[in-house]
Parts: structure tokens; sequence; C-alpha cells
């Protein structure tokens, strides 16, 4: 790899908190572009947050910023940073990839910006002044190679992914739309962190497993610690 540039494409995990597990992802396509898949947790927790009291305490690793380094890569060098929704756990460092475009289902986008008290308290971070944002309706083939599949039910207009890799085959990144693999079922029940709307998030559920199937897809699901001790994580990578 040359000034963090693969020549062919490659798919890095990358666990900013490794227990509950939460991730990022980055992206290298065949052409050179780096894409960001979220940004994890902010520096700093807003005031007043508070973890749920059923969760233990979290055991943190390397932010996205000192993980993308260890690639060879600075913020300025993402290209496109997909947000899949603006929970604090996933665009806590949106702010600081100011040259990239950020690409964000446009029902998710107006949601947050008319004030909604559930993404208000990261808001510095997802609408910082200097960001640009593509605002994208459904499901998006994004560029060759990456879909974003539009997955409400978690929140309105969040969004998984589904890349596609030469030697691993379809990879299906399910975010927060199943969240743990033992979700992952057409009946799912509803979680504590989704909207109250039980139809919409089993109708994303049977939607992604029919993706799944269809593309016999290595599926990984986000937030599930005991699969991620399992997977190859940055600065190994998917290919």
């Amino acid at each position: 790899m040359t000034n963090g540039v693969s020549n062919f494409p490659r798919l890095y995990l990358m666990q900013v908190v490794v227990a509950p597990s939460v991730p990022c992802y980055l992206v290298q396509t065949q052409d050179g572009k780096n894409v960001l898949i979220d940004s994890g947790l902010p520096a700093q927790m807003p005031e007043g947050f508070q973890l749920p009291a059923n969760l233990p305490p979290p055991q943190f690793g390397k932010n996205v910023v000192e993980q993308l380094a260890e690639l060879g890569l600075q913020p300025g060098d993402i290209d496109l940073l997909i947000c899949t929704h603006f929970d604090l756990d996933h665009s806590g460092h949106h702010d600081a990839f100011t040259n990239a475009e950020l690409v964000v289902q446009r029902s998710h986008y107006e949601l947050a910006r008319s004030g909604y008290q559930r993404f208000a308290a990261n808001r510095s971070h997802w609408d910082h002044p200097a960001l640009r944002y593509r605002l994208i309706d459904g499901d998006t083939e994004l560029l060759p190679g990456i879909e974003l599949i539009e997955t409400s039910g978690h929140t309105v207009g969040h969004q998984s992914a589904l890349v596609r890799l030469p030697e691993t085959g379809a990879v299906l990144l399910t975010i927060d739309a199943i969240a743990l693999q033992q979700q992952f079922r057409p009946d799912r029940e509803l979680s504590p962190f989704d909207e109250k709307n039980l139809e919409v998030v089993q109708a994303s559920a049977r939607k992604l497993i029919d993706i799944a199937q269809r593309e016999q897809a290595l599926v990984i699901f986000g937030h599930d610690t005991e699969q991620w001790q399992t997977l190859k994580k940055a600065p190994e990578f998917y290919s």
C-alpha cells in the first residue's frame, strides 16, 4: 500500500469500542477512493450523557482517526463518508471529515435537522457548517461494489451497506438494523434502542435476510461483541 491507497478493493473493520462492540468501516475501491462508513463515538461525551444502566462500562479502542492513521490515512484522504444514522456512537467524529462528501438518507437528515431530540446531543459533530451532504432516497448504488440499503426501523432513514469484494464476495453490514446475530430473523423483536414500530423493524430484517441469502454474503453485525472476536480487524482486511 502506498500513501494509504490499495491497488485492489479492501474492507477494513475498525473496532473503536471493543466491548460492547462499536465499529467503523473503511472501503478502499479499485480506483483509489477511500470510503468511510460511520465515525464512532466523539472524543468527549456530551454533558449529562449516561449509558443505559444495563450496559457494562465500555472498553475503548483507538478512535477512527487514530486507526486511519495506522493505515497511512488522514481525515482529508477520505472521499466519502457514509452516514448510516446520527446516533452518538455512529457520528461522533463526522466533523473531522470536512474534505469528504457525506452520504445520508434524505428522510433521516431532515428528521435530524428538524430538532429531533434523539440526535440533538451530537449535533455539533454531524451538523458542522463545513460538512457537505449528499441526500439520497432509498436503496442506492453509491459506487461499483458499494450499495446502500434503506433499512428504517432502528430510526427513520437508517441505512445498511452491501460491499462486494473480489475474493471474499459480498459482505453485508447490517449496522443497527440488525445489531446482534440473535436478531437476524424475520420476526425479530424490538430492542430498547429501536423506534417503536415493529412492522417497519421486521420489514427491514426480512429485507436484509433476503439480500444475505441471495448474495451468499458474509453478514457483519455491528454491535455483536462475540462475532467481532472472530473477525479480521484493521490493519488486517477483507479483499
